[in-house]
């Protein structure tokens, strides 16, 4: 039996998709931006070895958006007023 998947899967999250993700994602999301499949983020969050935290909320994982930018390397610069800058940029 053949699985068809969406031409989203399989890749991962560009800078600006990362940037644009919302303050907390769920699981599926996170294993996208980094790049693993459903069954292994998934047994590495059950096993407590997800590479960054993860919240248990009922039968729901999530993942706090700021821990995985941190991770990836990637920054959300504020302006000066603190609002959100819509002038992002990857860090090295």
């Amino acid at each position: 039996m053949k699985v068809s998947e969406s031409s989203d899967e399989g890749r991962g999250l560009t800078g600006d998709e990362l940037l644009a993700l919302p303050a907390v994602i769920d699981l599926d999301t996170s294993n996208r931006a980094l790049m693993i499949g459903r069954s292994t983020g998934y047994g590495l969050a059950k096993l407590g070895q997800y590479p960054v935290k993860v919240l248990r909320l009922g039968n729901a994982y999530r993942v706090v958006t700021a821990d995985l930018l941190k991770l990836l390397g990637v920054e959300r610069h504020q302006s000066e007023g603190g609002g959100r800058s819509e002038n992002h940029s990857l860090a090295a």
